[in-house]
C-alpha cells in the first residue's frame, strides 16, 4: 500500500477495518527504513549512542523532515508527520513507546505488563497508555537500554533487576520465566518538583502549623521515622524534611536506590547499596553502609528506607549520639511501624523483644505517617511521639490527629520539645505564641 493510501486510511479510520495504530506503525517503519538508507546504519547507531541526546534527536528529526518533504509524504497531515517523527526519535534515541510518558512531569509511575498493557499514574490515578509495545523483544530492548549504562542485565539467569536511571527514577524489571505474560517493567519517577515542606503545604498535603512543627523538630535534632504504604509519599516527605537541616551539618545519606536530593547542602555524602554481581560477589548492603557511615563523621544519618537487619544498626546510631537522624519504613500506622522495627531489628541481632523495644523508645522521637487516600492524593497524617513506658517498652502519644473524611488536622498534644526550645533559646516565645494561634 502506498504512503498516500495509508494516510488517507488513517484520516478516515472510521471507514476502514485496520486500526489507526497499525497504519501509523506501517508509516513509522517505512520512515525508519528510509532514514537508515539516507544516513546509513553506522551513523544512526552513532547518534543513538550519543551522550548529547538533544543534538542527536535534532539531527535525526531534521533528516526525517527532509525525507518526508522530498518523498511520497506530500499528502500526510502535519499532525501525522509530527507523530511519526516523535515515535522514530523515541525508538532510536529514547525508550520507545514509554519515552513520552517519562518526559511528562505530571506522570509519576509507568507500568509495562507485557506487550498488550502499558499504564501510567497521574495525580494518583492509573490510566491506560495509547502507545503499546509490539513484541516482547521490543520491551527487552528498552530494558537493555536502561540497564547497559549501569553494567546490569536481565535474562533467564537473572530474571529480576532493580536499578536507577541517571535522573533518579527507580526501575524494577522482571523477565521470563518469572514474568509469565511477557516482560514486566515498573518505573517510579523521581519528582524534583516537591523539595520542601512549603511545597507540600502549597499542595494541601499539610497545613502551615503542622509543617512548621515538623521543621522545628528537624532543627531541634529529633530522630524521626516516616512511615506509610507504597506510593504514599514517604521519600518525598523525607526530602522535604531534609531541607530543614542546617547547611553547616555533615549529612550521610544511605539508600537502596539514590533518590534524595541535597542540592542546598554543601557537605553531603550519598551512598547507595549494590547487588551482588553475576558471580555472586561485590554485594554492599544497606547494613554495611550504615555501619560504615558511623566512621564518616556524620552529624546526621539519613536512611532512605529500612527493610531488614539494618534497622538495629540505625537504632544504635540514633542511641549513640547521632541525633536528628531520619529514615522511612513501610507501615500502615505508628503502632505497626514499631512492630515492624522490632521484627526487622531481630533480623540483625537476636535480642529479646523487650530489649529491642527499649532501644526503639530511646532512639526514636517521632513517627510521622504519610498517607495516600482513595482519590490518589497524599497527605501527612498523624504525628506520634515515641516514649518509653513504665515497663521499658514503647509508648506512643499522638500529637497530631488526621481526619481522613474531612481532610483536617488537629493538634492533640503539644510536643514537649517546643517548650524546651523556648527555654534554650532556639525558639522565641513570640514564635511559639504565633504558632499556637495557628493551631487553634
Amino acid at each position: 500500500m502506498a504512503v498516500l493510501e495509508r494516510v488517507r486510511a488513517h484520516e478516515h479510520v472510521a471507514q476502514e477495518s485496520v486500526p489507526v495504530q497499525a497504519r501509523l506503525r506501517d508509516l513509522r517503519e517505512q520512515l525508519k527504513r528510509e532514514l537508515m538508507s539516507v544516513l546509513g546504519l553506522s551513523v544512526v547507531a552513532k547518534l543513538a549512542a550519543s551522550e548529547d541526546v538533544a543534538s542527536a534527536r535534532s539531527e535525526i528529526a531534521i533528516a526525517c523532515q527532509s525525507i518526508m518533504n522530498t518523498g511520497d509524504y506530500h499528502d500526510v497531515s502535519q499532525e501525522v508527520r509530527d507523530a511519526l517523527i516523535q515515535q522514530v526519535l523515541d525508538e532510536i534515541c529514547g525508550l520507545g513507546p514509554i519515552q513520552t510518558l517519562l518526559d511528562d512531569p505530571s506522570i509519576t509511575e509507568v507500568m509495562i505488563n507485557g506487550c498488550d498493557e502499558v499504564f501510567y499514574e497521574r495525580a494518583g490515578e492509573i490510566h491506560p497508555a495509547e502507545r503499546l509495545f509490539e513484541t516482547p523483544d521490543q520491551i527487552m530492548l528498552v530494558i537493555d537500554r536502561i540497564l547497559a549504562p549501569l553494567g546490569r542485565r536481565l535474562d533467564k539467569a537473572s530474571p529480576i533487576v532493580n536499578a536507577r536511571l541517571a535522573n533518579g527514577d527507580r526501575v524494577n524489571a522482571v523477565a521470563a520465566p518469572i514474568a509469565i505474560d511477557g516482560p514486566a517493567v515498573t518505573i517510579r519517577k523521581f519528582s524534583n518538583r516537591i523539595t520542601s515542606l512549603a511545597h507540600l503545604q502549597e499542595l494541601g498535603s499539610v497545613p502551615a502549623w503542622y509543617a512548621r512543627l515538623l521543621a522545628w523538630a528537624v532543627r531541634a535534632r529529633k530522630d524521626i521515622a516516616v512511615a506509610g504504604g507504597t506510593g504514599s509519599g514517604k521519600t518525598t516527605l523525607l526530602n522535604a524534611l531534609s531541607c530543614e537541616i542546617d547547611v553547616r551539618e555533615r549529612i550521610i545519606t544511605i539508600e537502596d536506590s539514590a533518590e534524595l536530593r541535597f542540592d542546598a547542602h554543601p557537605n553531603v555524602v550519598r551512598l547507595e547499596a549494590r547487588d551482588a554481581s553475576l558471580e555472586g560477589t561485590g554485594e554492599v548492603t544497606i547494613r554495611d553502609l550504615v555501619k560504615n557511615a558511623l566512621r564518616m563523621r556524620p552529624d546526621r544519618i539519613v536512611v532512605g528506607e529500612v527493610r531488614g537487619a539494618e534497622a538495629i544498626d540505625m537504632l544504635q546510631a540514633m542511641n549513640t549520639g547521632h541525633d536528628g537522624s531520619l529514615t522511612t519504613l513501610h507501615a500502615g500506622s505508628a503502632q505497626e511501624a514499631v512492630s515492624r522495627l522490632v521484627l526487622m531489628a531481630r533480623f540483625g541481632m537476636d535480642l529479646p523483644t523487650d530489649i529491642i523495644a527499649q532501644q526503639i523508645s530511646t532512639a526514636l522521637d517521632f513517627i510521622v505517617m504519610s498517607r495516600r487516600v482513595a482519590d490518589g492524593k497524599r497527605y501527612l497524617s498523624s504525628l506520634s511521639a515515641v516514649k518509653p513506658d513504665a515497663q521499658g517498652g514503647v509508648q506512643l502519644c499522638e500529637c497530631v490527629l488526621f481526619d481522613e473524611v474531612n481532610r483536617t488536622w488537629k493538634l492533640v498534644e503539644e510536643p514537649a520539645f517546643v517548650e524546651e526550645c523556648v527555654r534554650d533559646g532556639r525558639l522565641t516565645q513570640e514564635e511559639v505564641t504565633a504558632w499556637r494561634a495557628l493551631c487553634a
